[in-house]
This record gives C-alpha cells, structure tokens and sequence, in this order.
C-alpha cells in the first residue's frame, strides 16, 4: 500500500495575505478567507487576538464600521475569547465559536441569519445568547443567508432566510432566533452539518444522512427535485457509514468511514466528478480510481469539490477558474486550501485554515536535507543489513531517547555503527527521519511498528502521527488487529475510534480472520463493551 504523508495548510496562495509583514504571518494560528469576491479574511493569532481585513461588505469584519483595509485591524470585541473556528455566508455573515462554545455573529442580516431577533446589520460581533441556545456549540455552517449551529449534545439549531425551508422547522418563515431541528431527526445525536446555498444537511452518529431545504438540482440526495421544510432521510445510503459531508453551492458529498465517496446534485460544471454533467437527484459513488479518501472540501460559495486521498494526493474538479471538469484531477498540491485558493471562483476558504506557518529558514531547510546524507554523518544504524546515515547532535536535540544513549557511560557513545534489532528498516529510518523533517512517511501496516517504537521512546508527537495514519487506513478486514494493537500500546483515543468502527461493521468485522486471531480477554472485552452499545439488542 503507498504511503500516507502528513503535512500542514500554507498562506503563501492566497492573494490577500500577500502583503502581511513576515513576522505578522508568523504569528497566525487560524486564517480564512471569505466574501464575494474572496475580499475579506479574518485571523486568530498566538495571542488569542483576532484580526480582520478586507473590504468590509456589509460590516462583515466586526470591526465595528464599514471601513475597509488593506492592513490587519483588530477585531476588539472577540479578543481574548478563545475563538476556535468560524462560519461564513455569501451576504456576508459570520459566526465565530468560542473554547467554550459560546456563538457570535455579525455581519449582514436582512434574513435574520444573525439570529439575534431583528433584522439590523451587525457591525460588532454579538454573542448569540446562552439563554435561547442554552447549549455549548461545538461545529456552525452558514448557506448564503441562513445559519445552523451544532452542541455537544448533538442537537442541532437553525434560524435566518427559510425560503425554501433550509432552516428546517416545517415552515418557509424567516426564523429570527436558534431553533432546535427535530423533526426527522428526533432525539437522535447528530455529528455534523453542511449548507449549501439554501440547503442543509445534517450526519448522525451512527451515519445516517438527512437534508432539508432547496432540492431543485436534488442536492439532498432523496429522489426528485421536491423541497423539504423538514429533515428527510437519504434513504439511498443505507448499508453504508457516513462520517464526513460538506456541501458547495448546489452539491453534496458524503464520505464513509471507510474512504468511499459519495456525490449528488448539480452537476452543470462537473462538480459531482461523474465524468458528465449530469445532475443526480440520488448518491452516486465516485471517484473509485484514486483510491482511499480521507478528506473532502468544498463550499457553498462555489462549485469546485478537492478531496485528499490515503496517499496524500490532492485532486480536483467541477468549475475550476472558468472550467469544467468532470473527472478528478491530481495537482501537485499538499493540501486542499491549495485548490481553493488557486481554482476556486470566488476564492474562498472551503473552512477556516489551521496553521503552523514556517517563515523561510535557511537551517531547517538544511536540516532536512541532511537525513540520510553519507558525506555529513557522524553516525550509522544497521537495520536489517541496510545503514541509515545521521548526526548524532541532532538525534540528541530532537530525541530524549537519544540524549541518554550517548552518554559517556553508554557503549554506544564510542560506536560509530549501532545495530538495530527489535524494529524494521522502514519504521526506524521512518523514525529517524522524523526527527529531521516532523513529518511522517509510512504506509498503515507500517504505523503499527512505528507506534510500537513510539510508545517505548516517549515520542508522544511521533505517537500521534501514528494515530493518524492507521485511522486513515483502517478496513473492515485489518480493524480487529489495529484495536488489539491500540490497547497494546495505550493510544486510547485510537482505541476507542477502532471500537466505533467495528460496532458500525460489527457482522462483517467479526467474520474477518484478525477477529478470529484476537486473544480471548480482548474479544471478551470487545463483546462486553459492544453489549453495552447496544449491539446485540433486538
């Protein structure tokens, strides 16, 4: 299987960053890009201090005025908030999320998409009252001009334009004030939302899709081109478990939790990446050629969709800057904001960016070029009959493990080869070169000895990369040993993401030979656990 690399989102591609002063950019931690024309963008910084610039369309920058600006200036009112992520409409309107699930919004408000009651536009950021939404939110998503918010609870609430019944409450009034989604949907918790332009949809906990709103290009997916004032079930994906949806302008898709790709709606551009432009009012799988996703993007402000692959691989299609393509695309890209801010009509943020932005640094660069570098190296590993060339400096800078082993009293202090015998040539240079680049290269049969490996050096970064990578390559045949090796080297949280995948494939799973291979406390655990899920209830 090939490798699965992890990288981190840039700045450098999008134009209204262009002119930040290096030591500004440097500070960044959440960036995004919205508006019309992709002319206003906020930032959330180190500090907790958040910034805005552009032109300022209808007070959308919070900055109290109607100013725009080429320069940063900061947004007062959500400073030292905790702002964690944002939301934005095509008017536009914003909402901002705080640590503590608090919900502001600004911007503008002739639907009432703020959701503070009246209809004035929102200059500042006002915090959306505890007291009607009475819930900590933890996820928000905005059509063009209505709003949903989604609470740790897993309820869902609406308000703003209606028109079409996109807000989801059985009616086409304008809702002024967060309304709790129930019909259809019930009690049940909800995971995620999505808005396309007046339409929404929503993905349960045990992966069950619903939508309501506009269906006239049949971007909810349930058959015909009928509105729905009310949550309707996508019949149509039963048998399958849906973790991931986003929606674009006239579009949805949907991503199983097994990397299977699901599209449906408007298709004028290709941006279903059926390989024609017809629009499907029914899921349709996609993109089987390119193999695992593990990633999908796409905006209500647009009609381009990106998904990332098990691979890294980036690939694109529908209305990329004025074209229209049918099929996915591989670009030479590492992330999907690349696509969003180079094809995208507007470009916009497909969600806000997070960011671990590296100015241009010359020692680093050349940090990363001497992994494995015979002319430089002061040191060799023998694994497996094959030598891994490193420098002992760096491996004691960047490794606790390694700054203990050569010391004075250790053998290997005075060995200019070590021999390696309880890990394979791929997890250790794998390991090695990890400590000279932060990044991880390794297909998931190969995690598992790296997470071994991390687990008994203390790498805890190290471990989570390893977390990652097996989470992104997990299967219906291979889960039943990921979660015996999750408890094995206590990573708990890939524990318990294995448990949920097996319970959602729980027949096919306890078929599958590493079920059978499983000793006989872990299945006991397994089975106990899974009762408690209510797995074996009639």
């Amino acid at each position: 299987m090939p490798a699965f690399t992890t990288k981190m989102s840039n700045i450098d591609k999008w134009l209204i960053f262009s002119i930040l002063e290096p030591g500004f950019i440097s500070s960044i931690k959440i960036a995004c890009v919205f508006g019309s024309s992709g002319n206003e963008a906020l930032i959330v910084n180190k500090d907790d201090e958040v910034y805005a610039l552009g032109s300022n369309c209808s007070g959308c920058l919070g900055l109290g005025d109607s100013h725009g600006s080429l320069e940063p200036r900061k947004v007062e009112a959500l400073c030292k908030k905790g702002i964690e992520s944002f939301a934005y409409g095509s008017g536009p309107h914003v909402l901002a999320i705080t640590s503590e699930g608090e919900l502001y919004s600004w911007g503008h408000n002739g639907y009432c998409q703020l959701g503070n009651g009246g209809t004035n536009q929102g200059l500042s950021p006002g915090l959306i009252s505890s007291n009607v939404l009475g819930r900590k939110v933890i996820e928000v998503a905005c059509g063009s001009h209505h709003s949903i918010a989604l609470t740790s609870d897993g309820e869902v609430y609406s308000w703003g334009q209606n028109n079409c019944g996109q807000v989801g409450l059985g009616t086409t009034t304008n809702q002024p004030t967060p309304r709790k989604v129930t019909a259809g949907i019930g009690s049940r918790k909800c995971i995620s939302v999505a808005c396309g332009q007046t339409s929404s949809m929503a993905v349960l906990d045990n992966g069950e899709v619903y939508g309501w709103g506009y269906n006239g290009n049949g971007q909810l997916g349930i058959g015909g081109n009928a509105n729905q004032a009310n949550p309707y079930r996508v019949s149509n994906l039963q048998g399958v478990v849906i973790q991931k949806i986003v929606c674009g302008y006239a579009h949805t898709m949907a991503l199983t939790d097994e990397g299977v790709l699901y599209a449906w709606g408007a298709n004028s551009y290709g941006q279903l990446g059926t390989g024609n432009k017809t629009n499907q009012v029914l899921p349709v799988r996609i993109a089987t050629e390119i193999g695992r996703v593990v990633e999908i993007a796409a905006s209500h402000y647009n009609h381009i969709s990106a998904a990332l692959t098990q691979t890294s691989k980036v690939y694109m299609w529908g209305q990329c800057r004025g074209q229209a393509v049918t099929s996915p695309a591989e670009t030479p890209f590492h992330s999907l904001h690349d696509v969003f801010a180079c094809f995208a009509s507007p470009a916009v943020t497909w969600k806000p960016m997070e960011l671990d932005v590296v100015l241009t640094n010359k020692v680093s660069d050349s940090v990363r070029l001497s992994f494995d570098d015979e002319e430089t190296s002061d040191l060799k590993f023998n694994v497996d009959g094959k030598l891994i060339h490193v420098h002992k400096s760096i491996l004691k800078i960047r490794c606790e493990h390694f700054r203990s082993m050569f010391q004075a009293h250790w053998g290997e202090d005075e060995k200019d080869t070590i021999d390696i015998t309880q890990f394979s040539y791929p997890v250790y240079r794998a390991f090695l070169k990890f400590l000279y680049t932060d990044e991880v290269d390794l297909p998931p049969e190969d995690a598992i000895g790296l997470l071994d490996l991390a687990n008994s050096y203390c790498e805890v970064q190290l471990k989570k990369h390893c977390e990652c990578i097996i989470k992104h390559g997990i299967t219906v045949e291979n889960v039943a040993m990921l979660y015996a090796a999750a408890i094995k080297y206590c990573a708990k949280e890939l524990e318990d993401f294995c448990f949920g995948f097996a319970l959602n494939h729980l027949t096919a799973v306890a078929q599958t030979e590493a079920f059978n291979k499983l000793d006989e406390p872990t299945i006991k655990n397994f089975i106990v656990k899974a009762a408690k899920h209510g797995a074996f209830k009639y």
